[in-house]
């Protein structure tokens, strides 16, 4: 069923209510891949969705329009999940113009035969008259894809933002204020976290861009629809995109014989100061998906791991190599662990904290198998140092 967000402005996406893993993104309440069609003197359709739910997206526009009265398909973003239907739907469209960036006609050429597709480029500022409506283009580029693009509607001060600003949320509610508003900001600041985060600074020039549009609702590709909270997921934008820390200490580890994860209990217990947020992440009971999200602004991070075959646990590595991708920023921690006869592995960890620029506030905390009394009351105060520099970083980005 489409739903309407104007008048003769539909949405004609899909829900994906089991989807459960998005590329190691783990989605655990389902996805959307949002389409919207435009019915004005000219028609438009914005977006596709998957290859494998293109029917479902043709029924709908089919209750709603000729598909040969469409005379213009918007690709704001190449990827699959977006333009995965767009061959079955372009050639259910004879009349219609693919509208995208030079980039995005390049990018989808590596994933298509668009060698009988008709064209049209644009460029940030251009424009294409539907009518009484206007269709207005503003390229973003690196949100988060090189060809992306943004597509507004001055006259209903409407704004399809692309992956800007959406969320892997399966509901069969449309917009910001039929939900929880909590769990929606919950799955935004997962999006951002995992699929964004590394791109803070053309998100923050894309964000000058959206300063200046008259904005009264955001149709994102994923998720719900903005209208009445547009200036809440903007502030939080804001946020994310400089990595704003708060008093928040992560522990992070991954233990063989508890040795570690002893060290990393007595770590959180000096950590739980007054004022400072506090959480214990056993990796091989998490994802890298929730730890990415809790990492976006925590200011501490304490990183642990047993050596196992002279390296870090393997989930260890796996998170500190996702970690590096998404780049968080603007953290202050330090290592930890248990070692058998080799604490080779253990220098890793704190490479990979030199690597993402955060500051080593302390030296690594060893232990041989496991920890002496002596030991977990080092561990207690080094928690209690890193909960003190998280409120130094939270203070000062306050002030």
């Amino acid at each position: 069923m489409s739903i309407v967000l104007r008048e003769n402005i539909d949405w004609v996406g899909y829900v994906d209510w089991t989807v459960r893993d998005f590329h190691s993104y783990n989605t655990d309440r389902g996805a959307t891949y949002n389409a919207y069609l435009v019915r004005d003197e000219k028609t438009a359709l914005i977006d596709t969705v998957k290859a494998p739910f293109v029917n479902d997206l043709i029924q709908k526009v089919t209750t709603l329009t000729d598909m040969k009265s469409i005379r213009y398909i918007i690709c704001n973003h190449a990827e699959p999940d977006h333009s995965g239907g767009l061959p079955r739907v372009i050639k259910e469209c004879p009349n219609a113009t693919l509208v995208c960036t030079k980039k995005c006609e390049a990018a989808l050429g590596k994933h298509y035969d668009t060698s009988g597709w008709n064209f049209h480029i644009v460029k940030t500022g251009d424009t294409l008259s539907l009518g009484k409506w206007t269709l207005q283009f503003i390229e973003t580029p690196m949100v988060h894809w090189p060809e992306s693009m943004f597509t507004y509607i001055p006259e209903e001060k409407l704004l399809f933002s692309m992956d800007a600003f959406g969320q892997h949320y399966a509901t069969i509610r449309r917009f910001d204020d039929e939900v929880s508003f909590q769990a929606l900001m919950e799955e935004a600041k997962t999006y951002y976290a995992n699929i964004l985060m590394p791109y803070g600074k053309f998100i923050a020039a894309t964000m000058d861009e959206v300063a200046k549009l008259d904005i009264d609702m955001i149709a994102p590709s994923h998720g719900l629809v903005f209208r009445s909270n547009i200036d809440k997921i903007i502030e939080a934008y804001k946020g994310w995109i400089v990595h704003k820390p708060k008093p928040k200490v992560l522990v992070i580890y991954d233990t063989m014989w508890n040795s570690t994860g002893e060290m990393a209990k007595a770590i959180l217990e000096g950590a739980s100061i007054p004022g400072v947020e506090t959480d214990l992440i056993h990796v091989r009971l998490s994802n890298l998906t929730r730890i990415a999200t809790d990492m976006l602004d925590a200011a501490g991070v304490a990183i642990g791991s047993s050596i196992l075959n002279r390296e870090m646990m393997p989930m260890i590595g796996a998170t500190l190599i996702y970690l590096k991708g998404l780049r968080p920023s603007g953290k202050a921690g330090f290592a930890f662990g248990s070692y058998g006869w080799s604490q080779g592995g253990m220098r890793n960890l704190v490479d990979y904290m030199k690597a993402l620029d955060w500051e080593i506030v302390r030296d690594t905390i060893s232990s041989q198998f496991k920890p002496t009394p002596e030991i977990l009351d080092e561990c207690r105060a080094a928690g209690k140092q890193l909960a003190e520099k998280a409120l130094e970083l939270a203070n000062n980005h306050a002030n």
